[in-house]
């Protein structure tokens, strides 16, 4: 389920001009996992950060910095996982106005371009 989704990440970078919600990857892929039910909710958050880390760990950005759990962004967990990365601690990087921007940006001309994307799909 891990690779489908990254691919699915991936193809959303390559072709979409914002992050998705958990809904809608959860109907896109035919996950069928409820977000009313936290267990579902946090095995997708868990599969995202498991993403993230073997992304990060290859020298990659953060794909789960694509997928938005509430209306205006991401919440803690992702902000977690950052400081868990490295990238500083995670209060300071969810009041930054620019962290969440940053790492989609980087998502985005990482993938766009051909060559990462034909070596690392």
């Amino acid at each position: 389920m891990n690779d489908r989704i990254r691919k699915k990440l991936i193809q959303i970078v390559r072709l979409e001009d914002s992050p998705i919600s958990y809904p809608s990857l959860i109907q896109q892929m035919n996950l069928g996992l409820n977000l009313d039910i936290p267990h579902e909710k946090n095995m997708l958050g868990e599969i995202l950060n498991e993403i993230s880390t073997e992304e990060h760990e290859e020298g990659r950005p953060l794909l789960s910095s694509l997928v938005k759990i509430k209306p205006k962004g991401q919440g803690d967990n992702f902000f977690k996982l950052c400081e868990k990365l490295g990238y500083g601690e995670w209060k300071d990087l969810k009041r930054s106005d620019s962290f969440l921007d940053e790492q989609i940006g980087r998502c985005r001309e990482f993938w766009l371009d051909e060559e990462n994307y034909n070596k690392f799909l």
